[in-house]
C-alpha cells in the first residue's frame, strides 16, 4: 500500500526516543538524505538536480536538532525549520507545530500534499509528538509512547495522529531505525522507500543516520 511520505516517534525497549522519517515517492525517487552535524536534507541525487524545478517541495531540511541537542524536529517539509526555530525560542512543541503547519499549509501541489511533522524531546519526562495539516485540517497530538512501541503517520491513507497506526518497535540505534522505518515491521507493507531518517536519544543528545533504500 502507498502512503506517501511518514514521519515517527517511538521509544525503544531500553527507554530511548526515536524520531524518523521516510521518503517515499512514485515522482521523485532519485532523492537521497543528507547529514550534517545538527540537521538531514533531503536533497536530489546528482544528475537529478533540475528536479527542483519541476516540484519545489522535493529539496527541504528534514530533521533540526535543537535546545542543547535536546529536541529533535523531523517532518517532510520547509515546516522544519520554523517549528525548529520556535522551539529554540522557547515555544512549547503543541504551539510551534501548530502555528508552523497553519502557516504554510498543505503543499499547493497536484495532490494537496500535508505536511506531517514530529517532535521527540528528551527535556523533563520526554515526549513525543506528532501533527498533519491536510486540505480539510489540522491536527497535532502528543502520542501515549511506552517501551518497545511506535507510532507514526504520512501523507496518505494513514493521515491522522491515531494509537491505531502504530507498531512494537524493535530498533536500538538510529542506524537500526532507518532501517525499521525503510522496511520493517508495519512499513514492510508499505510501498516505494525512497530515504531513511532517525534522530535517536543519547546520554548527551541525539545521533542521527540516514539510508537509502535499495533500488530496483
Amino acid at each position: 500500500m502507498y502512503i506517501g511520505r511518514i514521519v515517527s516517534v517511538a521509544l525503544t525497549t531500553d527507554g530511548k526516543l526515536c524520531g524518523s522519517y521516510r521518503v517515499s515517492s512514485r515522482s521523485f525517487p532519485n532523492r537521497t538524505a543528507q547529514l550534517k552535524e545538527d540537521k538531514v536534507s533531503i536533497i536530489p541525487k546528482p544528475g537529478y538536480e533540475a528536479d527542483v524545478q519541476r516540484n519545489p517541495y522535493i529539496a527541504y531540511n528534514c530533521v533540526r536538532l535543537v535546545c542543547g541537542n535536546q529536541v529533535a524536529v523531523v517532518t517532510n517539509g520547509s515546516q522544519t525549520d520554523p517549528i525548529a526555530e520556535k522551539m529554540a525560542a522557547g515555544m512549547p512543541a503543541r504551539d510551534a507545530m501548530i502555528l508552523s503547519m497553519m502557516t504554510l499549509d498543505y503543499e499547493k501541489d497536484d495532490y494537496n500534499t500535508p505536511r506531517i511533522s514530529a517532535v521527540v524531546d528528551k527535556r523533563g519526562e520526554g515526549s513525543g509528538w506528532l501533527g498533519i495539516v491536510r486540505h480539510d485540517g489540522l491536527e497535532v497530538r502528543q502520542m501515549p509512547l511506552a517501551p518497545g512501541k511506535l507510532f507514526y503517520i504520512a501523507t496518505y491513507e494513514e493521515n491522522t495522529p491515531s494509537d491505531s497506526f502504530s507498531d512494537d518497535y524493535t530498533a536500538t540505534t538510529a542506524d537500526e531505525a532507518c532501517e525499521f522505518i525503510l522496511g520493517q515491521g508495519v512499513f514492510a507493507g508499505r510501498t516505494n522507500p525512497v530515504t531513511g531518517v532517525a534522530a535517536m536519544a543519547t546520554a548527551d543528545g541525539f545521533e542521527m543516520a540516514v539510508k537509502d533504500a535499495p533500488q530496483n
